[in-house]
């Protein structure tokens, strides 16, 4: 029987060969059966052959191409919604600024319904400014924010200005946490979907490709808006957005392999003059002149091309985000049909867990970029230290406490990987300029009109350190001089001096009365002049408090103004002492605050005076004052504050009294508001005084508030717990206040049943 191989099939070669001999030593083979046979042979090599070719047909690469458009390109998350429902994979992702954040993430693996409720939770403010919240500024650095009205840096005598409104930190530290799973990746072709970007060299203005590199730095770089955010330096070249060169890299896209382009263009054509809106229309027009006469080709270069409606949005609109997203889903669904047929039945997997990633095990921590600080003022400050787990909130608020200082005008981060753990590579760019002029505004009723003039230098003499001197001009000339060196986490050390005084018309006289019995007057005209020199030592405790203790010496000097007495001097004595102290402080806000709580307690032990009056014994003073906030509401907050303090000590003369009365001056000595009593009403060698409030904002930065407090206030109430019986005093307070760029600006009315009086008090800019 002559053997037949199967078309089609695949035999071995050796097998088909023993059956071929086999068949001619059995039978006599004609030379006819034998060319036949050989056709057959090869035949059914080229069958299975054809068969294989057909199986394997490459399948079409489809790109994704992205623009730029700050904002608008949030359109980019409403057309990825409708590539999703008509199941198609992408295969390699090319993206610009806002197109290259979206594209990156994208390709990191999450959906566009993960990417849409990301960036409807963000902070639409924080995304265009550093935004740093007050917590992790330094008490040093709040009094900066909430005293100066107006900051002028200069460099050489002459006023400088950012080479960008914001450093991008809030924007560099969501991408860090949101590429957490492919924060070791280098080569973007090793994530879910290869991916590219691109960004513009501000030196040469060369176009750049990133293909490797840090993601969240790349990202950075690709979105650098100029002149919104500073250009970003990687490995010593300088990046800015990458739509001034190329908006829409297509041509990048294919040579990735892509065979089919889907792209989404979220460009301005050009405007007229009118319809330009402030600088950053004016930079996206000028930007556009380059892109847009390459756009018509680029248009025609892609398969499916979506182009949103993102008429009257800007660069800047990411508050209007859930609109922009939604007219990006229209778009799409216009070209419904064109992308069903690219569908391939392809499921997108959301992340779930991608944003709750919060583990860093830290081996090392690397710090390349400084001169003038030392490695423990960057671990100070960032409050955590190699060899520890940290969450990505530990992380974030470390660089923010350092951006918070203004010595850097780059702070740039990437992990790098040590065996399981993480290495935490920081890049930091100095701040040239060192000197700084500062001015603010003040009216109250104790202090009355005052104008500050401040000059700041940092790096003065060592490293790490900064001198500030205040000199506020008005009705009551004051200074203030404040010498620190920030060491971190270890010891750091400061000088201060100050001077306050004032004239008012006071029931306290600082004498427990007696000179008010000897002029026979319930209140006498008083000149009050403190000056406090102070040096100390301070250093974070539990990575939150501030701990610290020093020696001060104080200079009272107090005369009675009163026409009778042709001025008398109730105390002309220096004061010496030993202090400590323990602060914290997590307000949102120190004069309109929505959440958060502080603690402030210190004491100071007299041990010598030059005894003006001949009455001095050693003595000590504690206290503490403490408060909470927490907004109950959208607009409406609500506040409880307790605070107290005592003496110790026999003989005590009284010029350290606590003195309570009025509102709108800043804290200085013991000297504190009470609402329904004037300044300088109340005053003992103890007290204790809670208060209760709430504040609503009823407009923007318009507040409406009111307040209750209850005090107990007198000699030694702390000894026979007259402290804790009904409120001898109680005062209750509305207001009106106005947040502006010199500070607040307030109207107290204030009340109190006690006394049946009415005081109305007014406050204006920021207290100093």
């Amino acid at each position: 029987m002559f053997f037949k191989p199967k078309v089609g099939s695949q035999m071995p070669l050796f097998v088909f060969c023993g059956s071929f001999i086999k068949a001619i030593t059995d039978k006599a083979i004609e030379a006819k059966y034998f060319c036949l046979w050989s056709f057959l042979f090869f035949f059914s090599g080229l069958i299975p052959t054809v068969s294989s070719a057909q199986d394997t047909i490459k399948k079409p690469k489809i790109g994704l191409v992205l623009s730029g458009g700050g904002a608008k390109g949030l359109a980019h998350i409403g057309v990825l919604k409708e590539i999703e429902k008509a199941g198609i994979k992408i295969d390699y992702i090319g993206g610009t600024s806002m197109g290259a954040i979206v594209g990156g993430l994208y390709a990191c693996g999450y959906t566009a319904n993960e990417l849409d409720s990301i960036f409807s939770n963000l902070d639409s403010d924080a995304i265009i400014q550093d935004v740093i919240p007050r917590s992790n500024k330094t008490f040093y650095e709040k009094n900066n924010d909430e005293v100066y009205a107006l900051t002028l840096p200069f460099q050489n005598l002459r006023i400088t200005v950012p080479k960008g409104f914001s450093k991008g930190l809030y924007n560099y530290n969501l991408f860090s946490k949101l590429t957490h799973n492919y924060r070791h990746v280098r080569n973007f072709n090793e994530l879910k979907i290869p991916f590219l970007c691109i960004a513009t060299d501000v030196e040469t203005g060369e176009e750049v490709v990133f293909r490797e590199g840090s993601l969240p730095l790349c990202l950075a770089a690709s979105g650098a808006f100029p002149s919104l955010f500073s250009p970003v330096e990687i490995d010593g070249r300088y990046y800015i957005d990458g739509g001034v060169v190329n908006n829409y890299p297509i041509e990048e896209v294919k040579r990735m392999g892509a065979d089919i382009i889907i792209g989404v263009d979220v460009q301005d054509g050009l405007k007229t003059i009118d319809n330009i809106s402030g600088a950053t229309g004016v930079l996206v027009q000028i930007s556009n002149f380059k892109t847009l006469e390459k756009m018509n080709e680029k248009a025609k270069m892609t398969d499916v091309y979506i182009k949103p409606n993102i008429k009257g949005f800007s660069v800047i609109s990411f508050d209007l985000g859930g609109m922009i997203i939604k007219n990006g889903e229209q778009a799409a669904q216009k070209k419904s049909e064109e992308l069903k047929a690219l569908g391939s039945g392809y499921k997108t997997v959301p992340q779930k867990n991608s944003m709750r990633a919060d583990s860093l095990n830290l081996a090392e921590i690397h710090i390349e970029g400084y001169r003038n600080y030392t490695r423990s003022y960057f671990l100070g400050k960032l409050r955590f230290k190699p060899g520890y787990k940290i969450s990505y909130n530990d992380l974030h608020n470390g660089f923010n406490n350092l951006n918070a200082t203004q010595n850097f005008t780059s702070i740039k981060y990437k992990l790098a990987q040590e065996s399981e753990k993480d290495v935490l590579m920081i890049d930091v760019q100095e701040n040239p300029i060192k000197t700084f002029l500062k001015l603010g505004v003040h009216y109250d009723d104790l202090f009355k009109s005052a104008a500050l003039i401040n000059v700041t230098k940092k790096n003065l003499i060592f490293k790490n350190d900064v001198i500030s001197a205040d000199f506020i001009l008005g009705d009551n000339i004051r200074y203030n001089l404040d010498y620190y060196i920030d060491n971190g986490f270890h010891w750091s050390f400061g000088l201060k001096s100050n001077f306050e005084q004032f004239n008012k018309v006071s029931k306290t006289d600082f004498r427990n009365g007696q000179i008010k019995d000897m002029l026979n007057k319930e209140a006498i005209d008083l000149s009050y002049n403190s000056l406090s020199n102070k040096v100390y030592l301070q250093t974070i405790f539990a990575q939150k408090f501030l701990i610290g203790g020093g020696l001060e010496h104080n200079l009272i000097n107090i005369e009675s103004n009163d026409v009778q007495t042709a001025s008398m001097d109730i105390d002309n004595s220096s004061y010496y002492s030993a202090f400590g102290f323990l602060k914290f402080d997590s307000f949102t806000n120190k004069y309109f605050p929505k959440k958060g709580w502080y603690f402030f307690g210190d004491f100071q032990s007299c041990f010598y005076s030059t005894d003006y009056n001949n009455d001095f014994s050693k003595f000590s003073v504690f206290k503490a004052d403490m408060g909470i906030v927490q907004t109950v509401f959208k607009k409406l907050s609500l506040k409880a504050q307790t605070e107290g303090g005592f003496t110790v000590g026999e003989g005590v003369n009284h010029i350290f009294d606590f003195v309570l009365g009025g509102y709108g001056f800043h804290k200085f000595n013991n000297f504190r508001p009470f609402y329904g009593y004037n300044f300088l009403d109340l005053h003992g060698d103890s007290y204790v005084k809670g208060s209760v409030g709430a504040d609503y904002e009823f407009v923007k930065k318009n507040h409406l508030s009111f307040t209750a407090n209850f005090t107990n206030i007198g000699d030694k109430i702390f000894d026979n717990k007259a402290w804790f019986k009904k409120p001898d005093f109680s005062g209750y307070a509305l207001g009106y206040g106005l947040e502006t760029l010199i500070g607040p600006v307030e109207v107290k009315h204030s009340w109190s049943p006690d006394n049946r009086k009415h005081y109305t008090w007014f406050s204006v800019g920021f207290w100093f």
